[in-house]
């Protein structure tokens, strides 16, 4: 049986769950209407922003 959804190069395999307070829901949500992103996008892209300013304090 074919595999289902679309070809990628970097699959995303794993899963985390966390707890957010209202506060970070709503700041989440923001961030997703204004920029038309998912919440996982944005998610990753502030885990990369974090992880490239301290990469660059070495």
């Amino acid at each position: 049986m074919p595999r289902t959804g679309r070809p990628t190069e970097e699959p995303k395999i794993h899963q985390t769950r966390i707890r957010m307070s209202d506060e970070d829901l709503e700041m989440l949500e923001y961030c997703t209407k204004v920029t038309g992103k998912s919440k996982a996008d944005i998610i990753r892209k502030g885990i990369k922003a974090i992880y490239d300013q301290e990469r660059s304090k070495k």
